[in-house]
């Protein structure tokens, strides 16, 4: 997947979701999504930096985005519910969901992990994807083909000490996306796979090995290839599968 060569109109008059569109990863794939013709829903908590995506976007001559400023960690079931009624009045369906959003809590022993920290990772990454897919599915059923992407991480696929709630969540992440890949699979058209993006040059990887050299990293923009493929018509037969950038 590292060799994909995108077709620039891969997404043409598509209308993508990306959670965390405001950093790193999110951002990246939110503006080359936009380069490839789609509209992007930009999704976040921080309105001063969608607001600068956006920016960037439109003076790029790309698809004119949506800001859509969410505190994933606060937000309550009719904030959602919301959301899901908006795109499919506005858009008329949803082609794609890239669930990027991600909180990394504190690496600590789980016997002296914080409750409150435990409960607050579980919510925006694993309560909150759940929130926005359920009640995102009617506007991607109403597409004629649709992907989610589910963001997970090595630890997420193998349990490693210390790395405590967020390694759990990306457990679930890839247990959400089994499950309803195993349920869309012969009724539906929506696809649903996960990424594990790998070591990458971003503010949660500088969070978790803050003494790392980061220029020894991939960059988000490294990335790429497999977010476009898994988005695009390309990979209509793929689902279930868990993949690595």
């Amino acid at each position: 997947m590292e060799s994909y060569n995108a077709p620039i109109d891969l997404l043409k008059d598509k209308t993508i979701l990306v959670s965390g569109a405001g950093d790193g990863i999110g951002k990246a794939v939110a503006k080359a999504y936009a380069q490839h013709g789609a509209t992007v829903i930009l999704l976040g908590r921080t309105t001063s930096k969608l607001e600068e995506l956006y920016d960037e976007i439109v003076a790029a001559n790309y698809p004119e985005p949506i800001i859509h400023p969410m505190d994933l960690q606060h937000a309550s079931e009719q904030d959602f519910k919301v959301l899901g009624e908006n795109v499919l009045e506005q858009f008329g369906k949803l082609d794609g969901i890239l669930h990027n959003a991600a909180r990394l809590g504190p690496r600590s022993p789980i016997q002296f992990f914080p409750y409150e920290e435990w409960m607050q990772v579980m919510q925006v990454n694993v309560n909150a994807a759940f929130a926005l897919t359920k009640e995102l599915l009617p506007a991607l059923q109403a597409a004629p083909s649709a992907s989610v992407i589910f963001t997970s991480s090595s630890v997420g696929r193998k349990g490693r000490a210390y790395w405590g709630a967020y390694a759990v969540s990306k457990f679930a992440n890839e247990g959400l996306m089994q499950v309803l890949a195993d349920e869309l699979r012969q009724t539906s058209q929506i696809r649903v796979n996960s990424i594990d993006p790998g070591a990458t040059r971003t503010n949660m990887r500088k969070d978790a090995y803050p003494a790392e050299d980061p220029n020894v990293l991939s960059t988000p923009e490294d990335r790429l290839p497999l977010y476009l493929y898994l988005m695009g018509n390309d990979s209509s037969e793929v689902t279930g599968q868990a993949l690595k950038a």
